[in-house]
């Protein structure tokens, strides 16, 4: 056996297998990575829209104002997104003479549904951080386990062993399990702060629309009360 123990010289002198096995350690790595960065970037988006609108609705605008304002732009998300679908709802009711409870059941129906899609999209990539940080370390321990009965059965066929005989192939297995915790640590661990965060914004998004309902809820009483 070579006494190459840098990285590429036991990548390069392991079977096939356990080559294999490292690549797709790799690759899930890379695939976490893009991920952690590209759901980072959207919940931080998520909370700034939120932080901003919520500023915009308790400073005391008119909601048929905000509501124009606000369903203008191109790309509606997040808690505007939640408005919009509920304000829609309440306006269309209320010139239909809807009773006040139907009013606002009716509303609240047309936020939950939207509040739903909102929380889809924000979960978005998180089963495949949850999957990569389960399975990684299991793949990675295969490829242990398959290099190390590799050296032992090229062990096998010599009278006496070595400590040089059986450094290297000891090595190019047991990297395949760090490659695998290498890929599954950074996985959970984004995963669980994700998963917080996203917990997070579903609390916001349903305290907005209880408090948005209790508005509409009086509006609607006012309205028909004229």
């Amino acid at each position: 056996m070579s006494s190459d123990l840098t990285f590429i010289g036991l990548f390069l002198q392991a079977s096939f297998v356990v080559q294999l096995i490292m690549l797709l350690l790799l690759g899930v790595s890379v695939a976490s990575w893009t991920f952690i960065f590209q759901r980072s970037r959207a919940l931080g988006g998520a909370r700034e829209e939120m932080r901003q609108f919520e500023d915009k609705f308790w400073s005391g605008a008119d909601l048929n104002k905000l509501y124009q304002e606000v369903s203008s732009h191109d790309n509606v998300s997040g808690i505007a997104s939640i408005f919009c679908a509920g304000f829609k709802e309440f306006v269309r009711l209320r010139k239909s003479n809807t009773s006040t409870n139907g009013i606002v059941d009716g509303t609240y129906r047309a936020m939950r549904v939207s509040m739903s899609r909102e929380v889809e999209e924000l979960e978005s990539r998180l089963p495949f951080l949850a999957t990569a940080g389960s399975i990684s370390p299991y793949i990675g321990l295969f490829g242990t386990v398959w290099g190390i009965m590799n050296a032992f059965i090229a062990l096998g066929e010599v009278q006496q062993a070595t400590l040089a005989m059986v450094a290297p192939g000891i090595a190019e297995a047991l990297i395949a399990t760090a490659i695998g915790l290498f890929a599954a640590i950074p996985a959970v661990i984004a995963y669980n702060r994700f998963s917080h965060q996203v917990e997070k914004l579903e609390n916001s998004y349903g305290n907005f629309m209880e408090e948005f309902s209790a508005i509409l809820h009086r509006q609607a009483i006012a309205s028909q009360q004229a």
